[in-house]
C-alpha cells in the first residue's frame, strides 16, 4: 500500500509548542515538549492510489446545484440533500423536487460557511425529527449551530435550536459540522478549530478543534468524560483540525473520523472516548507557505491516525459500505477527496486500512459528500471548483 501522510491548512503562526502542552494537559505550568516521531514524513510525499478496478455506472439523479454537501435518506424512499448556500432539495421518485424545502433557518453563507449537515431521527418514522447544522451568525461573530425541526414532506416547522459552539469566531473557515447517530443514542458533532484558531484545538475551554456528545434534546449527557478544569461539558474528544467526516460502524462498533490537514496530514481516526488527537502539537502536514507548524508527527498523550495522506486529498465524506452490491467491499470505508476531486475507498484488513483505490477519476468533481443507499447503491455529492452551479448527486453501481 502506498504511504499516505496527513495535512493540515493554517493561517497563523503556530503557539509556542509548550503553551499548546499546557493547554494538552489541562492546565498548570508548562512542560518541555514530549514529542516525537519522523518529522521528514511531514514532507514525503506519496504517490497517489492506484485506479480503482470495478467499473461503475453512473447515475446523475440531480445537477446544476449549489455546493451539496450531505446527503440522507428517509424511510419511505425519499432522498435529502443540503445545499451549501442554504437549500434543502428532496429526490422523489427518483426525480429532484422542484422547489426547495420551506422553513430552513436562516444561514450565514460565507467563506466555507453555509448550510452543512441533514441528519433524521433514528425515530423519523414517528416523529418526522430531523437535524441540521449550519454556520450561524454574523462574519465577525459567527459558529457552528445545530438545530431540530419536523419535516412533513415539504417542510419544515417547530425549528428548535440545540446548540452553539464556543467561543463565537471571526472566520468563515473550519466548521467541522458532520454529525452521525452512535450506537448508544447519543448524537456526534464534529466542530473544527476556525483555521487560525488552531491552538484552541488543545484549549479545553472552547468546542474548537472536537468531537462533542449530546442527548438528542441538545442536553450534556452526564457520562462525557472530563478533559480538565473548565473544560467544555459537550467534549467526547479534543486535537482535530477540521473534522469533515463521521460515520458509526454498527458491526464493528467503531466511530470513524476523517479530517482535513494542512498542506499534507489528512487523517482518518477512531473516536474513542476522552482521547486527544494531536493537532497542532503533532501532524503529518506542513503550513501552506510551506512553514512547519510543529516538529513532531507524534506527542506523548495524543492518538495516532488510522491512516493519513501526505500530499492532500481534501478529505471529506465518510461512509462505511455495508451490503453484497459492490462483491468484496463489505466493511470498507469510502471517502471523498475535494483536491484529489475522486471518491477514494479504503481497503480493510479487520479495523486496519490495507489498501486504497480511487474512482470517478475522468469527471474531474470535487467529492464533497458519500453515503452508502439502502439499496446497497453508493450515493456522493459533487461540485467543480469556483463554479456555484455545477454540483451534481450521483448514485453509482458496479457494471
Amino acid at each position: 500500500m502506498a504511504m499516505t501522510t496527513r495535512f493540515f491548512m493554517m493561517t497563523c503562526c503556530a503557539a509556542p509548542l509548550a503553551l499548546l502542552a499546557t493547554a494538552c494537559s489541562g492546565g498548570g505550568e508548562a512542560s518541555s515538549p514530549k514529542g516525537g516521531g519522523d518529522a521528514s514524513l511531514q514532507e514525503t510525499l506519496a504517490e497517489p492510489a492506484p485506479e480503482g478496478e470495478v467499473a461503475l455506472n453512473v447515475e446523475v439523479l440531480a445537477d446544476g446545484l449549489a455546493y451539496p454537501w450531505s446527503i440522507a435518506f428517509l424511510p419511505e424512499g425519499d432522498i435529502l440533500f443540503t445545499e451549501r448556500d442554504g437549500r434543502l432539495r428532496v429526490i422523489r421518485d427518483g426525480e429532484l423536487v422542484a422547489e426547495p424545502v420551506a422553513g430552513v433557518p436562516e444561514v450565514l453563507v460565507y467563506n466555507q460557511g453555509g448550510l452543512f449537515e441533514i441528519l433524521p431521527h433514528p425515530d423519523f418514522a414517528d416523529n418526522g425529527v430531523v437535524y441540521l447544522s449550519y454556520a450561524n451568525g454574523t462574519e465577525k461573530k459567527n459558529a457552528t449551530r445545530i438545530a431540530r425541526a419536523v419535516f412533513d414532506g415539504s417542510s419544515l416547522s417547530d425549528l428548535e435550536v440545540l446548540y452553539d459552539a464556543k467561543p463565537l469566531k471571526d472566520t468563515g473557515h473550519h466548521y467541522g459540522a458532520r454529525m452521525v447517530w452512535g450506537g448508544d443514542g447519543k448524537l456526534y458533532v464534529t466542530i473544527g478549530e476556525g483555521s487560525k484558531y488552531k491552538e484552541k484545538a488543545q484549549d479545553m475551554t472552547s468546542s474548537f478543534g472536537s468531537v462533542i456528545r449530546l442527548n438528542e434534546d441538545g442536553s450534556i449527557p452526564d457520562d462525557n468524560p472530563t478533559f480538565g478544569d473548565d473544560e467544555r461539558p459537550e467534549l467526547f474528544t479534543k486535537g482535530h483540525r477540521n473534522p469533515q467526516g463521521l460515520a458509526y460502524d454498527a458491526e464493528r462498533g467503531i466511530m470513524w473520523e476523517n479530517e482535513h490537514g494542512p498542506r499534507g496530514g489528512d487523517e482518518i481516526n477512531i473516536i474513542e472516548r476522552g482521547n486527544n488527537y494531536g493537532w497542532p502539537l503533532a501532524t503529518y502536514g506542513i503550513d501552506y507557505n510551506g512553514a512547519k507548524i510543529s516538529p513532531f508527527t507524534e506527542y506523548e498523550g495524543t492518538t495516532q491516525p488510522e491512516k493519513y495522506w501526505t500530499p492532500s486529498i481534501g478529505v471529506s465524506g465518510l461512509a462505511v459500505y455495508r451490503g453484497d452490491l459492490f462483491e468484496g467491499w463489505d466493511g470498507d470505508l469510502l471517502a471523498g477527496g475535494l483536491s484529489g476531486a475522486a471518491l477514494h475507498r479504503i481497503i480493510m484488513d479487520g479495523d486496519t486500512p490495507a489498501g486504497e483505490e480511487r474512482y470517478l477519476l475522468d469527471r474531474g468533481e470535487r467529492v464533497r459528500d458519500v453515503r452508502v443507499g439502502p439499496d446497497g447503491a453508493i450515493y456522493v455529492a459533487t461540485e467543480m471548483r469556483g463554479d456555484n452551479a455545477s454540483g451534481k448527486i450521483l448514485r453509482l453501481t458496479p457494471q
